[in-house]
């Protein structure tokens, strides 16, 4: 049987998503649970490889379970298991078994967060950046527009990115304030390695009036990594959504 699990974790527990040999990951977590519930060993395949600590809110995976058992005893047995990392299981459903968690996605949504103000942050540490000189959202949200659509993001794209090609298509890119946290909100099928720590990087330097729009646009259309600004820290980037067509 093959099951679609919907799943949160705070990503400052782990080193990422994928298995790694010495550390903890989300996937590690996961399929050791599912060995002691099964007694066989399965992979448990994500929607996205998020990297160490970055958080999720809705990731999507899938595994197979070559028995007979409920979505219920599924759900239950493994949020047992996985204890005390924080992850939780947060549905399970039946799939056809055709069902690929990665390769049938058609959107990702991430969600950044970022804490503008003097005072450190206390009770959101390592779940938000941290900014303290004030940033200008209306610029930052302005220079995104230049970075929606299809286009190489060569610039944006970490070195070790494995992917086929730098071209992807960003569908949506807003940033946002409420009182003291800033959102920048993100949207595409499929994202580059570090593509949207890079791009957050970027709209702060924006914010700070250290890049303008222009300064953006001609960033993307270098291709180049060295004009990206900084890549922002893992804390405040969120794994909010996976869509599928079905």
């Amino acid at each position: 049987m093959r099951f679609k699990l919907t799943l949160e974790y705070d990503g400052r527990a782990f080193l990422g998503w994928q298995r790694v040999i010495h550390g903890a990951s989300v996937q590690g977590v996961l399929e050791d649970a599912v060995e002691q519930l099964t007694g066989v060993r399965a992979e448990v395949v994500g929607a996205g490889r998020t990297d160490s600590g970055v958080h999720a809110m809705a990731q999507v995976a899938h595994v197979d379970i070559d028995k007979t058992v409920s979505t219920d005893r599924v759900r239950d047995g493994l949020n047992a298991l996985v204890r005390p990392h924080p992850v939780s299981v947060l549905s399970v459903k039946e799939a056809a078994p055709e069902f690929h968690a990665r390769f049938d996605a058609v959107r990702r949504v991430y969600l950044y967060s970022i804490l503008n103000r003097r005072a450190p942050a206390a009770l959101a540490r390592g779940l938000v950046w941290c900014v303290s000189r004030a940033l200008d959202v209306d610029a930052m949200h302005a220079a995104a527009q230049r970075l929606i659509g299809h286009h190489d993001f060569t610039t944006f794209r970490d070195s070790h990115c494995q992917a086929k090609s730098p071209v992807k298509t960003l569908d949506r890119l807003d940033v946002s304030r409420d009182g003291e946290t800033i959102r920048v909100w993100c949207e595409a099928r499929s994202f580059l390695h570090r593509q949207v720590r890079s791009t957050v990087g970027t709209l702060v330097e924006v914010g700070l009036g250290k890049m303008s729009a222009q300064d953006v646009a001609d960033a993307l259309a270098a291709a180049d990594r060295t004009r990206c600004g900084p890549v922002a820290p893992s804390d405040g980037l969120y794994l909010l959504r996976v869509d599928y067509a079905k």
